[in-house]
């Protein structure tokens, strides 16, 4: 099990085609967003216009709490990437199908200071996003 790690963000297991393993972060939250490839994919790369397939597991920084995972229900999501929060517009594009990519997503790029559902005001952001198909 391979885990990836550095300048402070959180570490996250290799497993192609596995759930990822979070581990969660100490420390002050970046203020600008972070992405790291974790898997480096080969397949189609996304662009700002990409519909994507994905699974992900969104973690909170302040508490290390998984807040939502796709991999729970066993099903990836599907949708524009232009429909998402602007974290996600301004993380994914390059990745690649078959990658999995850490973003760290600051509140302003998130939710915001009102959050949204189970996510607090001014929430830090963890998503892992392993890109299953870009059209």
């Amino acid at each position: 099990m391979l885990e990836t790690s550095s300048n402070g963000l959180p570490a996250v297991t290799a497993n192609a085609g596995e759930a990822p393993t979070i581990t969660a972060p100490t420390g002050a939250a970046p203020t600008t967003l972070q992405t790291q490839d974790i898997i480096v994919g080969t397949g189609t790369e996304i662009q700002a216009s990409s519909t994507l397939t994905v699974h992900y597991t969104l973690m909170t920084w302040s508490n290390g709490s998984i807040v939502e995972s796709s991999w729970s229900g066993g099903q990836p999501a599907t949708f524009p990437l232009a429909g998402v929060i602007a974290g996600w517009q301004q993380g994914l594009p390059g990745a690649k199908v078959g990658g999995r990519r850490l973003l760290v997503i600051p509140a302003d790029l998130g939710y915001g200071p009102n959050g949204s559902g189970p996510i607090g005001p001014n929430e830090t952001l963890i998503f892992v996003v392993d890109i299953i198909a870009v059209s």
